[in-house]
């Protein structure tokens, strides 16, 4: 078998037929540190998702975590509501909502949400900044791998991967803290001193797994991954070409500006000799996390970071040129001067995601603080008699969603005198499923036939809003 395949890779009009060896690992990235609007605009929004992310598991309401998914008890405890099982269509949907608006948002300005606010981009500039704090800027990490090991460079790789590890290991215990509370799961890490005089930890070995597997993926991802999820891993990448139009705004090289590019002199009259605006300086190449030419042309490995806009434009700002000659735009952008905003995709998608929020918004307002469940008793009697009256036996299951304890009554209504027998109103505690038998009567002359339907009524003592029903078949003797 050849260890070599060939890729065929379109760069602007172009196309290049590209020799990957799958034996041979990628050159290594070495991005240099740069400043400016967009590397400002990554840092605000990145830093936020990092805070809200690691404190969201610390905060309480009413006495337990705001966000917790509590998978044994089936209870998905978000800020002031809680959902169950069978409220999974409302996760259905919101899925949908999210995937449309991200749809909407790469039509209008492309794939930004990779460049400014995926968890894979945010975390990989932590790992960076460690990078750059311990080891220098890129020509002094080039100079250091270079270098042959000393105490030194021991040192400085070894800083650079205790930080990642304390940043992988801060990640796999706050992700793990949404599933199991956290302070609990932090305390289990803490050794405790067991009578026998041996160290022990009172951590489960599930959330122990968990927490040191999203530990290895945050470590190797944001570390040793980085390009490679953006490149070849990511599904985004390959479909986002789709939703795609000429007046999608994305990173462009305005190539009619800057070519032909090459190196000039100051006070050069370089148009005169047939050059443009790029100095060939490949600034452009050195701050790309992805390690792509935008001067190719649009290419599916480019996350739309804008960091190519920022090192250009210092770049021009050095030489004396007008800023701009990489930036954000659309294909119409560059070939006419306009982009037009207004166009059926973008109001079709947009108009999705509307009808769709507003159907989840009424759908969780609406939704019923308190379900039933009826199941008949399916014994091999399915009913009994006792005197002038038919008995049916049911198993009721009584699910308080609000969250506040409630006294339920329970009732049972048809065309006939439908009683409930032995039954007594209890208290249910907030998110607790209350499994009873229900034993059902009615005189024995009311039947006119073998089956009939029973409809059975819980409802909130203290509250006749709060209610459920659930309708039942009631089993009487045959008529001869």
């Amino acid at each position: 078998m050849s260890e070599k395949i060939s890729v065929v890779e379109i760069k602007g009009d172009e196309k290049e037929i590209q020799y990957v060896n799958l034996y041979e690992s990628p050159d290594k990235i070495y991005t240099r540190k740069i400043s400016g609007f967009f590397q400002k605009i990554r840092r605000y929004t990145g830093i936020p998702l990092i805070v809200g992310f690691m404190l969201l598991p610390w905060l309480t309401i009413d006495g337990r975590p705001a966000v917790l998914f509590d998978l044994p008890e089936r209870q998905f405890h978000i800020l002031w509501t809680t959902f169950w099982p069978q409220d999974g269509m409302f996760l259905a949907w919101l899925l949908i909502i999210a995937a449309f608006v991200l749809f909407t948002v790469t039509v209008l300005v492309g794939r930004v949400w990779c460049g400014f606010t995926c968890p894979q981009t945010v975390w990989t500039l932590m790992y960076m900044w460690a990078e750059d704090f311990f080891q220098g800027d890129r020509n002094k990490r080039i100079k250091l791998d270079k270098q042959p090991w000393s105490l030194n460079k021991v040192a400085k790789k070894g800083a650079t991967q205790a930080v990642w590890l304390f940043i992988a290991f801060l990640t796999g215990i706050t992700f793990v803290g949404y599933f199991t509370p956290v302070r609990e799961l932090l305390l289990g890490f803490v050794p405790v001193i067991a009578e026998d005089g041996f160290m022990t930890y009172e951590i489960s070995a599930v959330a122990a797994f968990w927490t040191f597997f999203f530990m290895t993926m945050t470590y190797l991802n944001a570390g040793w991954m980085r390009e490679q999820m953006c490149m070849h891993i990511c599904p985004y990448a390959r479909f986002q070409s789709v939703m795609y139009d000429e007046d999608t705004l994305a990173v462009h090289y305005d190539v009619a500006r800057g070519e032909s590019r090459g190196p000039r002199k100051a006070g050069d009259d370089y148009k005169a000799e047939g050059k443009g605006d790029c100095i060939d300086c490949s600034w452009c190449v050195q701050v790309c996390p992805v390690d792509i030419d935008i001067r190719d042309g649009l290419q599916y490995q480019c996350i739309n970071c804008g960091l190519c806009v920022d090192a250009c434009n210092q770049v021009m700002d050095k030489v004396g040129y007008e800023r701009g000659l990489i930036r954000f735009t659309s294909q119409d952008g560059l070939d006419t001067g306009k982009t037009h905003f207004v166009r059926p995709r973008l109001f079709g998608y947009a108009g999705i995601v509307i009808v769709m929020v507003g159907l989840f918004g009424y759908g969780i307002g609406s939704r019923e603080p308190l379900s039933v469940d009826v199941i008949r008793d399916r014994g091999v009697k399915m009913y009994r008699i006792s005197g002038n009256n038919v008995h049916n036996v049911y198993t009721v299951k009584i699910n308080n969603m609000d969250q506040t304890p409630h006294t339920y009554d329970v009732s049972v209504t048809g065309g006939h005198d439908f009683k409930v027998r032995g039954y007594r109103p209890m208290q249910i505690e907030n998110g607790e499923v209350l499994t009873l038998p229900l034993r059902v009567s009615v005189p024995k002359k009311q039947l006119v036939e073998t089956k009939t339907e029973v409809t059975i009524v819980v409802t909130a003592k203290d509250n006749a809003e709060i209610t459920a029903t659930q309708v039942a078949s009631f089993i009487g003797p045959a008529k001869h």
